[in-house]
């Protein structure tokens, strides 16, 4: 509901003037007024966020600095749990394995080389590739 409105001289230049008749349509107003009060009262919210500028990032920094804190504590219990799994693949896969520490030593230096060249993105089918052209 729309309170009663005060009716005032208001002084502006034919510059802003021009900027008004251009744009209150344009921002779906039905008068002249209306847009004056809207850009009014948003340029004083503007204002009111800058004085809490000192205020309101020490805020979203607090807010920020816990969020990334519960995000890093899942992403050590999930980076556990898949070490535990790899872990468990490494020995069972040791254990059914015959290969000699030299040829382990070989692959690992292939890895790191394949590893750092593709950035970290090799998936199963890609080792089965690299084994099938070994034999």
């Amino acid at each position: 509901m729309v309170k009663a409105k005060e009716k005032f001289a208001l002084w502006l230049t034919p510059d802003a003037r021009d900027m008004v008749e251009q744009n209150y349509r344009a921002d779906n107003c039905v008068s002249r007024s209306e847009y004056i009060e809207k850009a009014v009262r948003f340029y004083t919210g503007y204002l009111h966020a800058q004085e809490a500028g000192a205020y309101l990032p020490r805020i979203l920094a607090e807010v920020l600095e816990s969020k990334l804190i519960v995000f890093g504590e899942r992403i050590d219990k999930l980076l556990f749990k898949l070490l535990v799994q790899d872990a468990i693949m490494a020995n069972l896969i040791a254990a059914d394995t015959d290969v000699d520490l030299q040829t382990l030593e070989s692959l690992t230096g292939t890895c790191i080389k394949t590893i750092s060249r593709i950035h970290g993105v090799l998936g199963f089918e890609d080792a089965l590739k690299f084994q099938k052209e070994l034999t």
